[in-house]
């Protein structure tokens, strides 16, 4: 590993928890930990046990991740890209210390209430995927990142996660100041100096410097005081950095309390989680540190906003709703209800009808890059369906899947021809333990894949890990 920044030694000196000599012996160490996140609506936890296992390694060992009810630490990193079950989206693989956002939710918010929460940096998916596990269907999340490419990334993430009460955005943060007053919840994982993944990327040690340091304080407070204007009276901001910097933590954390009239909410650390609460004269945020947790870098703290806010008066678009002929031959191929059908950006979307409206507000002011459930295309009178509705929740147990064996789920994702013998012809799913992957057209003579060129696997082989 390169040479920690001395310089970034020098000023952690006095901040609460840090240690110089456990700071130098864990970065120098080659321990390495590796955590999932399951999805609650794909892969199911028993009595703590998950209902699937990692295909990757038959060896491999599970720990439950404390402040969270999902995560789980694994005994050893498997070849993630060659699991099956990893591509279908039964879960995600994400840091440890940043799972804690499940406790900040859970402890300022009443989640069983209809919530509209705003990720405002969302990609690459961790934590608008976890907020989706934690909010009732009844909840609006929309997902944004300001980067275009990033965006992209977050889709594909959402895209596994099955849902349809999500949005995706692609906007600077100043836009949300459009939709004042709107959400319920605000989570700002804001971009940072990223000291805190010296562990995992050795390339943030030779970016990092003081300089980038000071850069990313002005930013994140451009960034939030762009869009605390969105956040409703007595909604929840929940900030998170991976830095160890005090002025990207506990320097922000009484910014928003002493300029921007936030106040301060503490939250309940269990002593065993050895997370170490740090406090100003102002505030009370929570540090990560690799030497004391099985985690990485992470500081959070979360706030009330006090003053009131107008509603906004966001422009609506009207819906271009499906015809009933349409609607009439997409809902055999779903089983939830209360469902309204609206052409969007060339396809049909599946949204809540309970959201309709938030949907059409959102649309109308942001940059919206997908939404609720893309259905797919009708084409001389028949759906063809989108990745995505073979990955979702609402897909009806009536639209039998071909269920592929390891080697030929490999080969599917690597969009590669496949040898199949199946029930019936024509567009169905194909999955792997009963998780779809995608979608098949089974013709006469030949079965053709329909998995996403951009999605596929492009390796040939796994010469990483064993498989059971």
């Amino acid at each position: 590993m390169s040479q920690l920044p001395q310089s970034l030694i020098n000023s952690l000196q006095g901040i609460e928890g840090f240690d110089e000599t456990a700071f130098r012996q864990v970065h120098q160490s080659d321990e390495q930990v590796t955590s999932i996140r399951v999805n609650p609506n794909k892969t199911p936890v028993v009595n703590g046990r998950l209902g699937i296992g990692i295909h990757s390694l038959s060896s491999i060992h599970y720990s439950p991740v404390p402040w969270t009810d999902y995560g789980y630490y694994l005994s050893q990193r498997p070849s993630f890209t060659f699991d099956p079950l990893f591509h279908a989206g039964s879960y995600y693989v994400q840091e440890a210390s940043s799972m804690f956002l499940e406790q900040a939710l859970k402890q300022t918010v009443n989640l069983l209430q209809p919530l509209k929460v705003l990720d405002l940096c969302a990609a690459p998916g961790g934590k608008s995927t976890h907020i989706q596990s934690l909010i009732n269907n009844e909840s609006l999340l929309v997902s944004n990142e300001v980067i275009k490419t990033r965006a992209n990334i977050l889709i594909q993430n959402i895209t596994k996660w099955g849902a349809n009460n999500i949005l995706v955005t692609n906007n600077d943060p100043q836009h949300f100041s459009r939709m004042e007053g709107f959400f319920d919840v605000l989570v700002v994982d804001a971009p940072c100096s990223g000291s805190g993944l010296f562990r995992r990327d050795e390339e943030a040690i030779n970016e990092w410097s003081e300089d980038a340091v000071m850069l990313c304080y002005g930013r994140q407070k451009r960034i939030l005081a762009d869009a605390l204007a969105s956040l409703k009276e007595d909604g929840v901001l929940i900030y998170s950095t991976c830095s160890y910097s005090k002025q990207e933590d506990e320097d922000i954390m009484d910014w928003l309390v002493q300029e921007m009239g936030m106040e301060n909410v503490q939250l309940k650390v269990e002593t065993e989680w050895n997370i170490v609460v740090t406090q100003t004269i102002h505030a009370e945020g929570y540090r990560f540190y690799p030497y004391k947790l099985k985690g990485e870098g992470f500081f959070i703290a979360c706030f009330r906003k006090k003053e009131a806010s107008d509603s906004g008066k966001q422009r609506m678009v009207k819906p271009n709703s499906a015809t009933a002929k349409e609607e009439d031959i997409i809902k055999p191929w779903l089983k939830q209800a209360d469902l309204s059908f609206i052409h969007f950006r060339e396809e049909i979307i599946a949204l809540p009808s309970l959201l309709l409206q938030n949907f059409l507000l959102v649309n109308g002011t942001m940059n919206l890059l997908y939404a609720g459930m893309p259905l797919g295309q009708i084409m001389k009178d028949k759906l063809v369906p989108n990745h995505a509705l073979a990955l979702s929740i609402i897909l009806s147990d009536e639209i039998k899947a071909t269920e592929l064996s390891y080697e030929q789920a490999i080969k599917y994702l690597q969009r590669a021809d496949l040898a199949l013998e199946t029930k019936t012809a024509g567009w169905q799913p194909v999955s792997f333990h009963k998780h779809n992957l995608g979608w098949i057209n089974a013709l006469k003579n030949r079965i053709n894949n329909y998995y996403p060129k951009d999605l596929r696997i492009l390796k040939q082989t796994n010469n990483a890990a064993s498989r059971n």
